[in-house]
């Protein structure tokens, strides 16, 4: 253990100090694309029983029209998150008819880019522009590749922990830019050691043949007539073949401040790409892009980890930190969880939340142009050979088994968990324990258990999957509806969406290409 995080785990284990980084707050996003009874990517519209995709708080669709998102609000513990979590799914799979929710990452069969639809929003300003940026994705990196899913994780520690920390670190200054500047020390040590969660929680190591369809060579090995799969891969998901394209592979941001986050982000936004120049912005009348700089907006740089803020109407995300600072952060890199059907599950939450406070209080120096280029080697090798015998990873400069680092990680966060659950049964030190079998056994990995059904099962990813859609399905109709806690606001909401939605398009009152200058300028 480092002497830095030893200190201040020392200070905040005080008893003045007890429960200080109790109380944040968590939410979940969780994406799925709805497939047909055959296994087949839905071509139907965003069902209106739903609400409307633009404005539901709770209900929303991602790239495509299919493609699912149900979030939660900030709940104060784990079990709240995943009883709404359960409770939108429940609400969700009542109202799409005979229709399923795919239960992983990587997306089913579908035989080409025009068989995924892109999302609609219907004919206001806001509402064409967010699916021209997703026409715009569709050209640069591929409909197929945007139909990925994931689980995105929201943490924010507890206001009063903020004034205390300050004088424990014997920081003065305006609390917010602390806030900031320690929420992004989490960020660059999160990036520094994403590849944990790949390994521990990644639980993409196969994929369907008509993913990669004309992308050439992919080092995979075949499974059967439909599937390809990576022998010891955690995450195709977040590797080359999925998010760590190469379009955004020179791109750096820097976390290193939130001045220079900012800084690079806006540059990005208004440089231009010679490729995405030759796609056009607007060709016979019909806009293809909403620019053809190297980001259109800022959530289109594909990160592991964001330091966000809620944004107001019409305010770009990094116009949001620079007027309020850093709010919560985002985590990104997770997999689908295939055998829960919320795509999550309580041990796995407070597992994220200890590694995230331990990122906080981990000496976290800025990472420069070298370390990054370490930190994006070790990311690629533990989402293509992460279970490999012996793995090396690259530390300080000097090579390190991937097992030997990650047992030191997660005997440190036992001692960050206890700030947190004191004994050693409760939940949150329980959770670190559970995963350290993981990594002293590769084979209790969801990726080495999802290889180990399809090849024990004789099935295909596209026929393990559908089935696996089948008995979800199944599990949220058996539920009784009176169990649904939150059934009377995502109806609620299902209606006041709609109807906020009609008023934005009744209130529009300047062309979309005004619109559309005002919001990128």
């Amino acid at each position: 253990m480092g002497k830095l995080l030893e200190t201040r785990l020392h200070h905040l284990s005080a008893p003045e100090m007890a429960g200080l980084v109790r109380g944040g707050k968590r939410g979940v996003e969780r994406e799925c694309l709805r497939i047909t009874p055959t296994g087949q990517l839905a071509k139907t519209p965003h069902p209106l029983a739903l609400g409307s995709a633009l404005t539901n708080e709770f209900i929303t669709t991602d790239y495509s029209e299919a493609l699912l998102e149900c979030v939660t609000p900030p709940q104060l513990a784990n079990w709240e998150t995943i009883q709404f979590l359960c409770d939108v799914h429940q609400f969700v799979v009542e109202r799409i008819g005979d229709e399923l929710l795919w239960p992983l990452s990587m997306p089913c069969s579908i035989s080409s880019d025009a068989d995924v639809p892109l999302a609609q929003y219907g004919s206001s300003n806001i509402g064409r522009m967010k699916t021209v940026y997703r026409e715009g994705l569709g050209h640069r990196y591929g409909r197929i590749m945007q139909a990925i899913a994931g689980i995105h994780y929201n943490y924010s520690l507890p206001d009063a922990f903020w004034p205390l920390y300050q004088q424990l670190e014997g920081q003065q200054g305006d609390l917010q830019a602390f806030r900031s500047a320690t929420y992004l020390g989490a960020v660059r040590n999160v990036r520094r050691l994403d590849w944990l969660l790949l390994y521990l929680f990644g639980a993409s190591p196969a994929l369907c043949k008509s993913f990669v369809r004309g992308r050439g060579p992919t080092n995979l090995q075949e499974l059967d007539a439909g599937t390809f799969f990576g022998p010891f891969a955690t995450s195709l998901r977040m590797s080359d073949l999925g998010y760590r394209n190469s379009a955004q592979a020179s791109l750096q941001v820097s976390a290193n401040s939130l001045e220079e986050y900012v800084r690079d982000l806006c540059q990005a936004t208004h440089t231009p790409r010679a490729e995405f120049e030759r796609i056009g912005v607007r060709v016979g009348g019909e806009y293809r892009q909403l620019n053809a700089n190297q980001l259109q907006i800022e959530n289109e740089f594909y990160s592991t980890i964001r330091p966000k803020r809620v944004t107001q109407p019409g305010e770009r995300p990094t116009a949001a930190l620079r007027r309020g600072g850093v709010q919560y952060i985002e985590l990104r890199a997770l997999d689908i969880s295939p055998w829960d059907p919320v795509g999550i599950n309580q041990r796995q939450l407070r597992f994220l939340e200890v590694f995230l406070i331990y990122c906080l209080l981990q000496e976290s120096p800025p990472i420069s142009g070298a370390e990054q280029e370490r930190i994006d080697v070790n990311h690629g090798l533990v989402a293509r050979r992460g279970r490999e015998p012996g793995l090396q990873l690259v530390r300080d400069g000097h090579n390190v088994a991937l097992q030997d680092w990650a047992r030191s990680i997660c005997q440190d966060m036992v001692q960050v968990a206890r700030l947190i659950d004191p004994g050693e049964k409760q939940g949150h030190v329980a959770a670190i324990r559970y995963q350290l079998d993981a990594v002293d056994d590769s084979g209790r990995t969801p990726s080495a258990a999802l290889l180990k059904e399809l090849q024990s099962g004789g099935q295909s990813l596209a026929q393990y999957g559908l089935a696996l859609a089948g008995r979800t399905r199944e599990y949220f109709l058996s539920l009784a509806p009176e169990l649904n806690r939150h059934r009377d606001l995502l109806t609620a909401e299902a209606a006041t969406s709609l109807a906020k939605q009609q008023e934005i398009e009744a209130t529009d009152n300047q062309s979309f290409d005004e619109y559309l200058r005002r919001y990128l300028a």
